[in-house]
């Protein structure tokens, strides 16, 4: 079903007679069980003050349609989403929705935080079709209710966004990355937490273990970028450095961003979330066949043979591992998401008892932590 109105939305979700598939554009392929029920035609800038730096939308806006929007003002999404079409062979457009309900943060969330924290406000319909908002068009909230945080990266399970309020952020005059040569693992991650812990404020630090490269972002006014690419290369201490400047640094971000180093290659693909200094021994554990470093090792894709329950392979460890990209049945036996501490899981059902008492947003999705 396709919703074109707010009200629309409510009724369908009100009469609906079994679970529905929350979906905006669908291209992450998180996607629940059920009747599809596509927020896609709730689209549209609805206000936009570039001088107070925020910006409404529906949420079934493209992506696409924002940052160029955005872009006329000089502005960005700072938190720069994954576009996970060419990682997981989705078409369709990302939705503005869709990024907030999945909390869809790229290289720069080490720097600015992610998509979760650029949420201003949201309305969303819950699971008796009752529209609910919380929040405005500043960062502050008096309510007592943080609807707002909890709706990001809920997936869908607690509701249907209808409408999202979020901050922008100027877009930086240029920027230039120091790529780093012939490092390991181990030491790869050694120098990308000597410069994140220095005071050059470097907003990007990903490896790539097969072409041995290590690549540090810098952003911000011309002669500032240039300093401070000057100043890093005392800090990270390694003798062989090239610089990629403005155009050649956007594009390589643009590709890390994407994981496009995994793009139409065989395997089921890995997301993996934990401490910075554990981020090797754990790609050693995962046995892939290719895996990338990303948050200065805080993030780790892998690619794995079909079929590999990782999280066995990994044991207990401080984060989480969420299976992006694998067929049906894999996803089905493993679970797409990591399972919950007792407690927490504990909490999250009766956060879904309270905003879906039917049980009907995205039924499975989540199968594994309940």
């Amino acid at each position: 079903m396709k919703i074109s109105s707010e009200k629309e939305l409510a009724e369908a979700v009100a009469g609906a007679q079994g679970p529905v598939s929350v979906r905006g554009g669908n291209t992450r392929g998180f996607a629940g069980e059920g009747a599809p029920l596509s927020v896609a035609g709730l689209s549209g800038v609805t206000l936009y003050e570039p001088g107070a730096l925020t910006m409404v939308a529906k949420a079934g806006t493209p992506v696409a349609e924002i940052e160029k929007a955005l872009a006329k003002e000089n502005q960005r999404l700072a938190f720069e989403p994954v576009d996970h079409r060419g990682l997981v062979g989705s078409d369709g457009s990302p939705t503005i929705g869709g990024v907030f309900a999945a909390n869809v943060s790229g290289p720069r969330r080490i720097a600015v935080g992610g998509a979760r924290d650029f949420l201003l406000g949201v309305r969303f319909v819950d699971g008796q079709g009752t529209v609910v908002k919380n929040g405005g068009r500043v960062m502050k909230n008096v309510t007592g209710y943080d609807l707002v945080k909890l709706m990001a990266g809920s997936f869908g399970t607690l509701g249907v966004l209808s409408e999202v309020s979020f901050k922008v952020l100027p877009r930086p005059e240029t920027e230039a990355s120091l790529v780093l040569h012939g490092m390991d693992d181990a030491d790869a991650v050694a120098a990308m937490a000597r410069a994140m812990g220095s005071a050059f404020e470097v907003s990007g630090v990903a490896h790539d273990p097969a072409s041995g490269r290590t690549v540090l972002r810098v952003e911000g006014f011309g002669d500032s970028v240039a300093y401070r690419v000057g100043r890093l290369k005392d800090v990270v201490q390694v003798p062989e450095i090239e610089v990629l400047e403005a155009e050649a640094s956007r594009a390589f971000w643009e590709r890390q961003r994407d994981v496009a180093a995994f793009h139409g290659s065989a395997g089921d693909v890995w997301r993996v979330s934990a401490k910075p200094s554990e981020g090797p021994a754990l790609a050693a554990k995962a046995g892939a066949m290719a895996h990338l470093f990303d948050w200065a090792g805080g993030l780790v894709w892998l690619r794995c043979a079909e079929g590999t329950d990782v999280r066995a392979r990994l044991g207990a460890f401080d984060g989480h591992a969420t299976l992006v990209r694998a067929s049906a049945e894999t996803k089905a036996r493993l679970g797409v998401f990591q399972p919950e501490a007792p407690g927490v899981a504990k909490l999250t059902a009766g956060l879904r008892a309270r905003f879906d008492p039917r049980g009907i947003f995205n039924l499975a999705l989540m199968a594994a932590t309940a």
